[in-house]
């Protein structure tokens, strides 16, 4: 077989398997990726949402990238939960000193629940330190309100903060708004241009992970050799197809996750 391309991804550990360095993990693996992963946060959660967040060491955060790197010499890199300043300073220069590219950063900033996993002053060294080297940043409508401070709540909404955001940090941004009302969620992308990813809303309380199985997603096909506009489209498709995959599920008594082995699709042309 063809050595298939390294992803590291740099995240939490959700124990229940659906979010996380877990999600990140599955997704990679079916998209025919080589999984490699550093642990930035232990937390206590299941599909009912999170009970506890206990952050690893930034020294310690740091030298888990720095001996993937070293060794693996990752085709992209996936960030998801970073929690503290010392953690994302540790985790930005390791990718600074190393100069890796393909860097896709989900905030992770906030839980389902309305908890906070990434600390407010760590966002703030994500923007000043983190975000110019990302080729692309995925927040949701919450997180996208944290970091431009204005509240986003229509298509048009997104399309601006989008812009804003990209012409600000200078890398690409997905603005996810599958939180808004509509039987066809719309995420936005400014890579310079703006671009409309629209998807089918499936009916189903199994979506746990669906931000880390994005960005995990789009970071593997990025590290195949896949444009970025064409990566984010994939990705898309391929959550489309984990969400529907999953309906059946019954794991957990909450938010259930993901399908991370969905059939394939077929091109019937």
């Amino acid at each position: 077989m063809n050595t298939p391309p390294v992803i590291l991804s740099i995240a939490g550990s959700d124990p229940s398997g659906g979010a996380g360095i877990q999600a990140d993990i599955k997704t990679v693996s079916a998209l025919g990726g080589y999984a490699a992963a550093a642990l930035t946060a232990v937390t206590v959660q299941n599909t009912r949402g999170v009970a506890q967040v206990e952050y690893l060491p930034a020294d310690t955060v740091g030298r888990q990238c720095d001996a993937v790197i070293e060794d693996l010499a990752p085709a992209a890199v996936k960030i998801g939960m970073t929690g503290t300043p010392a953690i994302l300073h540790a985790i930005a220069e390791v990718l600074e000193r190393h100069g890796c590219g393909n860097i896709v950063f989900d905030p992770v900033a906030l839980a389902t629940s309305g908890r906070m996993l990434t600390q407010a002053d760590a966002l703030e060294a994500a923007c000043d330190r983190l975000l110019p080297r990302c080729t692309l940043v995925t927040p949701n409508l919450s997180e996208t309100a944290l970091l431009t401070g204005e509240t986003v709540a229509d298509i048009e909404g997104m399309r601006r903060a989008a812009r804003r955001l990209h012409d600000r940090y200078g890398c690409a941004f997905l603005i996810k708004g599958g939180h808004l009302d509509g039987e066809h969620p719309t995420d936005i992308l400014c890579d310079g241009e703006l671009h409309a990813y629209t998807a089918r809303r499936i009916d189903t309380s199994n979506l746990h992970g669906t931000g880390c199985t994005l960005s995990s997603a789009i970071a593997t096909l990025l590290g195949k050799g896949l444009p970025l506009r064409e990566a984010v489209g994939e990705a898309k498709a391929y959550v489309t197809r984990a969400i529907e995959a999953a309906r059946p599920l019954r794991i957990g008594h909450g938010n259930g996750p993901l399908w991370h082995f969905p059939e394939p699709e077929h091109d019937d042309r």
